[in-house]
């Protein structure tokens, strides 16, 4: 599945914990979006481990799911390539 994934937390330590675990699932694409491929194992071990480390009175994070379809439909303009084409979308 691939999953646009974006926070937002308030304190600096949690917030560079969250980044460096959506690193290791995923690309940054923006200061806090994530574009992620992810089996239905990964993203629920994903979901278990950033939820211990909220605050969700203070922080949120959001999961915006995109079929095939809405894949070919994301456009872009600037920024930085997608390192690998064939994982993630443009």
């Amino acid at each position: 599945m691939h999953v646009v994934i974006s926070y937002d937390v308030s304190e600096d330590k949690r917030r560079t914990k969250i980044h460096k675990i959506l690193k290791s699932y995923g690309q940054w694409m923006q200061y806090s979006v994530f574009e992620c491929d992810l089996t239905d194992t990964q993203y629920a071990k994903l979901r278990v481990r950033l939820s211990k480390l909220i605050k969700p009175e203070q922080d949120s994070i959001r999961f915006y799911f995109l079929c095939r379809c809405c894949q070919d439909k994301v456009e872009r303009i600037g920024g930085e390539r997608v390192r690998d084409e064939t994982i993630f979308f443009a």
